[in-house]
Order: C-alpha cells, then structure tokens, then sequence
C-alpha cells in the first residue's frame, strides 16, 4: 500500500492535472456513473469539531471504491496547525485490497478548487479577472492557484477578519502572481465591483450581502459546509442563479441554501442545476451577462476518491511515497 504525504500528494496531482479531472468527475455524478450516500458527520456534544466519513464508489478511467475520513477542528487555527485533518483511502479495482492511503487535507484543498474553477470556467463571464477572495487560509490559497489557471486576473483583494493573515495571503500571492494583491479592511470593500469571488471562511453567519455583489459576478461559495453554517446571506442567494455540485448534498447539508429556502426568499427550484449537467450540456448555464451566477460546493466523495486514484498512479510512476506490502491471508 502507497502512503502519500502532503508533499506527495502535491506533486502527484498539480493543480492543472485536476482541474481536468474535476470536471470529468462532476459529469460522471450528474450523469448517474457514481454511487454515493450523504456523507456521515459526527458532532458530539462538547466537542471542538466534527467528523465527516464518506464512501463511494466510480466508474470510468480510475474506477473503484474509496473512503474519505476527514475532521474539521477550527481551534487548530490558533495553533497554526491545518484545520482540516483526514484522509483518503482508495481501494484495488480488481483485488480489494487497499491500494493507497494519502493526506486528505492536501487533497481536499485542491480537489476543491479545482472544482470552483471548473464552475468558474463554465459560468463566469468570459472577460472576469477582478478577483476578490474573503478568506485567507489553505482553501484561499488553492482557489487563487486555481483561478489563476481558468481567467486572466486582472486585480485581487483580500479581506479576513484577522488582519495579520490577509497580509501573510498577500505577501504569498504577491509573490508569484504578477498582479495587484490588495487586503481590505471590510468584505464590502473587497467585493465591490469584483466579477469573480470565493469565499473560503470559517463562519458561521453570513460575511456577503446581496448589496455587495456586482452585476454579472460568479461567486464559488466554498466554506460553509455543514447545515448551520453560512456565508452568504438569504439575500444573497436570492439574487443569484445558483448551482450546486449535487442537489441531494445542497438540499440536506447547505445552510446557504436551507435557511433562505425556509425564510421564503428562495423557492425549492431556486437552484439552477447541478454544474455536472450543465457540463453535460443538459442545462446552458449564465442567462445573460447581468446575471449573477453562485456555485456552491460541499464537496463530494467521488472528488476525493477520483482525485486519490490520480495521484496514486502518478505517484507510482514518479517515485513519490513510501510504498508498504499489504500482508495477502
């Protein structure tokens, strides 16, 4: 069996490579290829955080089942260690044995916005490179890689509400990208006029108005994961065409979604599609150019396992690793 490192899994699958896979995974979950349940999560009273496991099976060029086993421990931040901890283990299509066992937090960061930007791709204007990402952790590092790759950023401005981190992103970002990066002192400032967005946050109530988006905007709307978190505001939402990676996950897990559904300033067809179907041609996507389009992602097991499987080949092949026999009975 292959262990995979942080550092192995990075170099296994570069951000290029998954992008490419990311959208071949949300045709083939919109297009009935993957056998998935909702994810469990754990949240046990007096607990610092939640575990989440997720199983699931594909079809398709990297076949095969696998399991996600990840926890979210926000008080990790204050340690300066990653808050998302796990990992990914994907099993051999033909034996059953395990086949690899790799960090699920460096998976996750880039499975995740290589996914946005495939939504980024496929509904953003055309011309968007006003950036602006609220949020500066792990998540927001990888979807300005990612974005990078998918538009021609023209501007980017940061806001997080701790101030030394939004520098700390700028000074990173800045360092390799070759366009202006600027921390703001509000979310407000860092949205005006931006026609792209992610929100990468760990809150829990809302940090992005309707007021505050732009006509013509895509927002991937990342961070809240879980039912009782929220980025966005019920008016937000309500402004925007929204799609989802999964309608059955939006429906049962999204608090950007449920809690406008249940305020009555969305209706339960609010959401669009699934960004599968409209890569599958099923549904065109943006209306028109003043439309303000959200891509909200939760994040799916079939990402992980598929993204697993990728950089296990490619990590055999390029000698990254540490490889253990797995003992046959």
């Amino acid at each position: 069996m292959l262990f995979l490192d942080s550092g192995a899994v990075r170099k296994a699958l570069p951000m290029e490579r998954a992008i490419g896979l990311m959208a071949g995974v949300m045709r083939s979950y919109s297009g009935g290829e993957v056998t998935q349940p909702l994810r469990t999560i754990l949240r046990p009273p007096g607990e610092d955080g939640v575990f989440a496991s997720m199983p699931c099976h594909v079809t398709g060029d990297l076949p095969g089942y696998g399991l996600k086993a990840i926890m979210l421990r926000p008080g990790n931040r204050d340690k300066g260690l990653p808050v998302h901890i796990g990992v990914v283990l994907v099993f051999d299509p033909e034996t059953g044995f395990p086949l690899a066992l790799l960090d699920g937090a460096e998976l996750t960061a880039i499975r995740t916005a290589a996914v946005s930007a495939v939504a980024t791709d496929t509904l953003a204007l055309p011309g968007a490179g006003d950036l602006a990402v609220i949020g500066s952790g792990v998540q927001a590092r990888s979807h300005l890689e990612a974005l990078a790759l998918v538009r021609d950023l023209r501007r980017v401005r940061v806001y997080s509400p701790t101030e030394g981190r939004a520098e700390d992103f700028r000074r990173w970002a800045a360092s390799w990208l070759a366009v202006p990066v600027e921390v703001t002192p509000t979310a407000g400032d860092a949205l005006a006029g931006a026609d792209l967005v992610c929100t990468a946050t760990s809150a829990k109530e809302p940090v992005v108005f309707g007021r505050d988006l732009a006509p013509g905007a895509h927002v991937n709307a990342v961070g809240a994961s879980v039912a009782d978190a929220r980025e966005l505001s019920g008016d937000a939402v309500a402004r925007c065409a929204v799609f989802v990676d999964s309608r059955e996950s939006a429906a049962s897990e999204s608090g950007d979604l449920r809690v406008p559904l249940a305020e009555g300033l969305i209706g339960p067809d609010h959401v669009r599609a699934e960004l599968g179907e409209v890569l599958l041609g099923r549904h065109p996507g943006r209306g028109d150019a003043a439309e303000i389009t959200l891509y909200k992602s939760l994040g799916m097991a079939a990402q992980d396992i598929v993204s697993g499987f990728a950089a296990a080949r490619a990590a055999r092949e390029l000698g990254l690793g540490a490889d253990v026999p797995y003992p046959a009975p």
